[in-house]
């Protein structure tokens, strides 16, 4: 089993632009930095066969793929293919398009997720759902379209990817929320708050959330990989996502000397 430290990784949307000029140098960073993972959003232009060796050869591993519901619908025998070429189980659904946010199209996001889970379940690929803060403006069937689309029950075989910052964000208590989801979550992403009223995305351990609880929770209820996001840096991202790093490393270190 994976010691904690192991299971911390980079969603590479945080550093789009420097991929887009030079993806394997943004690697090497995040490598040379001390990250056990990354999570894919795109190859920007690369070769997948080739940018799956390179991070093989860095010894880096892909902590899943942030892949859109079209290409979920339209593109799943490609994706499996790619994920086993990434050495990677989870397909993640990143976000809805505007015209799924209604009743009927998160019951029609739901279900196409549900025919493409239940497809590639036999070949150990699982498909997960991140959420944002939309779905907490719609109710399905009585309860939060986040909740619908993640409801815990057999029959429904979408697993939870939650997004502490945007759970916040949606007016929820972040570890209230992820209860029902233990070992249904294999991945979590990490991304903090700024403690003003901006409520603008921050460095892990600047802004106003708590990660103790969070890593705690974690690591009793199967979650596989922390994965860091920042979606907007007022800065050059690959600071903020070293100080993001050393704030978790240090993290890790007070918890784990309590024990």
């Amino acid at each position: 089993m994976k010691v904690i430290k192991e299971k911390l990784a980079v969603q590479l949307y945080t550093l789009r632009e420097a991929c887009q000029i030079d993806f394997y140098q943004v690697l090497r960073e995040l490598k040379a930095m001390g990250w056990a993972g990354v999570q894919l959003a795109g190859y920007h232009g690369h070769d997948p066969v080739k940018l799956a060796e390179y991070i093989r050869q860095l010894d880096l591993q892909v902590a899943g793929m942030h892949v859109s519901l079209v290409q979920i619908t339209e593109e799943l025998d490609r994706l499996v293919n790619e994920a086993k070429l990434f050495g990677t189980r989870d397909l993640i659904c990143p976000s809805l398009p505007p015209e799924y946010r209604t009743v009927d199209g998160f019951r029609e996001a739901r279900a196409q997720l549900n025919r493409a889970a239940e497809k590639v379940k036999e070949k150990g690929i699982r498909i997960s759902y991140h959420n944002h803060a939309f779905e907490f403006e719609e109710r399905v069937n009585g309860q939060y379209a986040l909740q619908y689309m993640l409801e815990p029950i057999e029959n429904n075989l979408v697993l939870a990817e939650l997004d502490v910052y945007w759970l916040k964000k949606g007016g929820q208590v972040i570890e209230s929320f992820l209860a029902p989801y233990a070992n249904r979550m294999p991945i979590i992403h990490l991304k903090d708050m700024t403690a003003d009223d901006r409520q603008a995305f921050a460095p892990i351990g600047s802004g106003s959330i708590a990660f103790e609880p969070i890593l705690q929770w974690g690591e009793q209820n199967g979650i596989e990989w922390y994965v860091v996001e920042q979606d907007q840096c007022d800065g050059d991202p690959m600071a903020s996502v070293a100080s993001s790093y050393h704030y978790l490393m240090s993290l890790i270190d007070k918890m784990e000397a309590k024990c």
